[in-house]
This record gives structure tokens, sequence and C-alpha cells, in this order.
């Protein structure tokens, strides 16, 4: 494989190192599944996005984890679109279509009084499956006890292309210990 050029950045925060990291590859239309997989272990982030050509958009992103691929992942496609858009890659562009594994996404640009690229991403359409497991173990496995569970909002899974196990904290403090 040749030396492949993979951008670091932080999404959701200006401060270096404070925001979500993510790798994005462009121009990565050569790269093999494997060649992908090789270089998001390598990189080390939670994900690696790696910018394709698309018939069917006007871009493809295509996500990967240090251990698989996965359909979708918010702050990789940010980090992905500040890329093209910081670079010129998608000048005078206000809005655009990418093509994901979860479908085609409609993605919007716009300008703050003081000059801040804001990107917004429209989600694919959330789905939701009730917990079934047992609250106690849930509470215990990430450090919790059961009562700490608000008990008046369900547990469950939700997904707009990556499911998650969404519990509700009753009260949550950070101790800066």
């Amino acid at each position: 494989m040749n030396k492949i050029k993979v951008h670091h950045y932080d999404a959701f925060s200006t401060i270096p190192n404070m925001g979500n990291p993510a790798g994005v590859v462009l121009d990565a239309d050569t790269l093999s599944e494997r060649e992908m997989q090789e270089i998001a272990l390598k990189v080390g982030f939670n994900e690696t996005a790696f910018v394709m050509n698309s018939d069917r958009a006007d871009l493809r992103i295509r996500y990967f984890t240090p251990g698989h691929e996965i359909n979708l992942c918010g702050h990789a496609t940010m980090a992905s679109l500040y890329c093209l858009k910081s670079k010129g890659f998608l000048e005078g562009r206000d809005s655009l279509l990418i093509e994901t594994e979860v479908g085609q996404l409609p993605i919007d640009f716009s300008q703050t009084q003081d000059n801040t690229l804001l990107i917004t991403m429209k989600q694919d359409t959330p789905e939701f499956m009730p917990f079934k497991g047992d609250v106690g173990k849930l509470a215990e496995s990430i450090g919790i006890t059961a009562e700490e569970i608000d008990q008046n909002l369900p547990v469950f899974y939700g997904s707009t292309g990556i499911w998650t196990l969404l519990v509700p904290i009753k009260n949550w403090i950070v101790s800066s210990e």
C-alpha cells in the first residue's frame, strides 16, 4: 500500500485534542476494504472516515473503527465535511448529498456572524427498541446503582445508523478529582 495521508480533526470543538477525534482519508476510491480497515487500526481513533466518489450522491463516506466497518458516524462525517470545505474542495457549495451505508443524507453549510462554519447533517430516521435486560446488572456494569437510573423514563436502544443504549440517569455529578 502506498503512503496514505490521514487528516486528524477534533469534531465539536475549536480546541485541539478536546473534541471527538476522527481520521479523514480523502480520495479513498482506490483503497480496498481491507486497506481501509488496516488504516483505521493504525490510526487508532474510534472512527476513521474514507471519502469517495459516488454515483448516487455528491460523495460517499465509509466509516471504520479499529475493528470493523460501521454504517454511520456523526463526528467523522462532520470532520470529513469540514476537511473538504476548509481545503476548498466544496468551494461555493451550500449543500450536498452524501451516500452512507444508512442511505443518502443531506448536508447544509452556513456561516455565523463571526465567520464560523456551521455544518448541519440530517440523521437517518430514528428507530427505537426496548431494553429487555436486567436494569440492576446494567447499572452495575456502568458503575452506578440501580437507584441512580431514573425509573420514570425508559431504558431503550436508539439508532439513526448505529444502535446505542440510552440510560436515563437521575443526577450526574462529575468530580474534578
